[in-house]
């Protein structure tokens, strides 16, 4: 039996843009995409702390060193700039596995940058 547990979170990020007119997806800064160990079209969470909505989409890199957190196509509807989010990433694991997973956790500073 496998479960789903997370991976890797993102935590209260700011969101930089919103295009609507997109093919869809969350573009997110390369660095924190590195850090977070999560990967280009790799599905994510989002949930908005500004209105509660929370979604699924897949991640594109942004530029690196850029805090860019831009949510792209049907999702930019759910956000504007300047709300905070969380993006949230799963794995199937057994729950063996689960036990000793260390998810990769992030709290960037309000610029969306890494900090020590």
């Amino acid at each position: 039996m496998l479960i789903e547990v997370m991976k890797s979170k993102i935590h209260r990020v700011r969101v930089t843009q919103a295009e609507l007119n997109y093919v869809g997806s969350i573009t997110i800064d390369e660095d924190l995409m590195d850090a977070a160990n999560i990967v280009a079209n790799e599905k994510v969470q989002i949930v908005n702390n500004n209105n509660g909505a929370r979604l699924e989409t897949y991640v594109i890199p942004g530029e690196r060193g850029t805090g860019t957190i831009c949510l792209n196509g049907a999702a930019a509807r759910l956000v504007q700039v300047g709300d905070i989010i969380i993006i949230i990433s799963y794995a199937s694991m057994t729950p063996e596995e689960a036990k000793v997973h260390k998810p990769a956790l992030l709290f960037p500073d309000h610029n969306n940058k890494l900090t020590l």
